[in-house]
């Protein structure tokens, strides 16, 4: 089972930057789909972003789209989410997550990723 660890979250005012990273542990993470989703208070866990296994393919929430920009290093086994021109309704809990079985997931349904971070902390001021 592949291990995640995600950095980079923080504090930072509307209009600002923030990138996210995904570390991900074992050898075989060039073969699989990756995916950011976030977290609200009360609310479920909702679709960010996803990238095929090779990072030729990129998929987005509405919500993002324009904004936020996922890749991958498969050389530095790390998953990457580039957030610009931050909202406070970004404000959440990301988690990157792993779809092993899976080389390319449009998303949005988490069921079909099958490894999950820990998550960090995104919060926006306005």
């Amino acid at each position: 089972q592949v291990q995640l660890v995600e950095s980079g979250g923080g504090l930072m005012q509307a209009g600002g930057s923030l990138r996210l990273s995904c570390a991900a542990s074992g050898r075989t993470f060039s073969s699989y789909a990756m995916g950011w989703f976030r977290q609200r208070p009360g609310k479920e866990r909702a679709f960010v972003a996803s990238i095929s296994w090779s990072g030729d393919s990129t998929y987005y929430g509405n919500s993002v789209k324009g904004r936020f920009t996922i890749s991958r290093d498969n050389a530095k086994n790390t998953l990457y989410l580039q957030m610009n021109s931050l909202k406070p309704g970004d404000t959440a809990v990301y988690y990157c997550a792993a779809a092993q079985k899976r080389m390319v997931v449009a998303g949005p349904d988490p069921a079909d990723f099958d490894s999950w971070g820990q998550g960090t902390q995104v919060t926006v001021s306005s």
